[in-house]
């Protein structure tokens, strides 16, 4: 979209003197009251800034250019250094329109109408919406030019004088954030969203990834999340929803550093996001939840991915795992002695411990009922646990009780990964 990327001058805005016909000043009408009617040229001016007209209109550049540079030393009123600018802003627009026909990849300097703009802005004769479209074409000049103090000040200014161009605040915020204004880029950026949505718009795709980039750039750890949770809100596809939590805490230059057992709650969202990707995916997931006493679930991550076309039946890494994960649960048998022992338990560690295991075989009946003696009992890490006890209901379809369960934590990073599962609970379904 323009808005994010570099913006193109339109060389077909017209400054309204290309089409107008000049004539010379008006005879005064003979009541008192009565005003001249049409603009106050001075003979002089007037006679070669016809001549530059006629040029123009015939695209000789040639006659035009002297022309254009007489009609500068001539101009005495407002009106004559207002046509003046007018026409130097045509021409210079001509001259653009040229280089490109003659050359579409070569860079074009724009710069020469930066001095016609900005006459045309400051001109008492100029009008309102006229003066409106100048600035944000003058703050567009700007921004390409990477002058972005400049650029904001003409975009806010065409903002002030009631242009409307749809793309106007988008491209204020990114030249806040050019600046190294990043908070406030994304808040102009925000406001631009709100008024979308408001007014029954959908946003566009990249407004989101810019956001979620320019904040985790700055790290900006709770925009970041925003703008994720907005984005695989809006556009819930399986891949976004692998981006998203990849960016979150997945990736190198994650907005988080998790630990293994923090991200294993990620990647239990990308399974039930049906996001994981590739046999990558499915490998890391298998292997850390399998390192954890997780065999249960370590074996049905892999028989999922193998079942998928993910894994190769030939991959070695799945066989070990696959290996040691029956052996595990060969050696672990029938859960159901631990649940017994997790109920009379002094606190609820062995609760907790247990409550995963079932969680890994999709009893989440009993996964959610042991994370509850858990954190009545007492002895655990009650954002993990609660964390956990909303996969349980969420994946068992009881979304009020997984919505109280995440919003029962309370710390970060473990807050942001239930505000992810939130956002889960309330998201479309994903699509491919």
């Amino acid at each position: 979209m323009t808005s994010l990327t570099k913006i193109a001058l339109a060389i077909a805005l017209s400054t309204g003197v290309s089409g107008l016909a000049l004539t010379a000043p008006a005879v005064a009408a003979k009541k008192k009251d009565e005003a001249p009617a049409g603009p106050k040229l001075s003979p002089d001016f007037l006679k070669v800034a016809q001549t530059a007209q006629t040029a123009l209109n015939a695209k000789d550049l040639a006659t035009a250019a002297p022309a254009l540079d007489q009609m500068d030393g001539l101009a005495k009123t407002d009106d004559d250094r207002y046509f003046a600018a007018s026409l130097r802003y045509n021409l210079e627009q001509l001259k653009i329109q040229n280089a490109r026909a003659a050359n579409p990849n070569a860079p074009v300097d724009e710069t020469a109408l930066a001095k016609p703009l900005d006459a045309l802005i400051a001109s008492p004769v100029t009008k309102q919406d006229a003066k409106a479209k100048f600035a944000y074409q003058r703050g567009i000049l700007a921004y390409n030019g990477k002058q972005f103090p400049v650029a904001i000040q003409y975009f806010t200014q065409a903002k002030q004088l009631g242009e409307t161009d749809p793309n106007l605040s988008l491209q204020l915020a990114q030249a806040k954030v050019s600046s190294g204004d990043v908070a406030g880029g994304l808040t102009e950026l925000d406001t631009t969203v709100q008024a979308q949505i408001a007014a029954g718009q959908k946003p566009d795709e990249d407004v989101f990834r810019y956001g979620i980039s320019r904040a985790n750039q700055a790290k900006l750890g709770p925009q970041t999340m925003t703008w994720i949770q907005r984005y695989i809100a809006t556009y819930p596809t399986r891949k976004n929803w692998r981006d998203a939590v990849v960016t979150y805490g997945l990736a190198g230059n994650s907005v988080e550093k998790l630990t293994e057992a923090q991200k294993i709650d990620l990647f239990r969202l990308l399974r039930a996001t049906n996001a994981l990707a590739d046999q990558n995916d499915y490998l890391e997931y298998a292997d850390d939840v399998q390192r954890r006493g997780l065999p249960a679930e370590a074996q049905a991550v892999i028989k999922e991915g193998q079942a998928a076309g993910k894994i190769p039946a030939s991959n070695a890494l799945a066989k070990q795992i696959l290996t040691d994960a029956t052996n595990a649960l060969k050696v672990e048998g029938s859960l159901a002695p631990l649940e017994a022992k997790a109920n009379a338990a002094a606190n609820g560690k062995l609760a907790a411990g247990t409550g995963d295991a079932y969680l890994g075989t999709g009893d989440y009946a009993k996964a959610a009922a042991l994370y509850r003696t858990a954190l009545q009992k007492g002895g655990v890490d009650a954002d993990e646990v609660n964390t956990h006890l909303g996969i349980a209901l969420a994946r068992s379809g009881d979304k009020a009780g997984a919505k109280a369960a995440f919003g029962a934590v309370k710390a970060a990073p473990r807050s942001n990964i239930a505000a992810l599962w939130t956002t889960y609970l309330d998201a479309p379904a994903p699509t491919a």
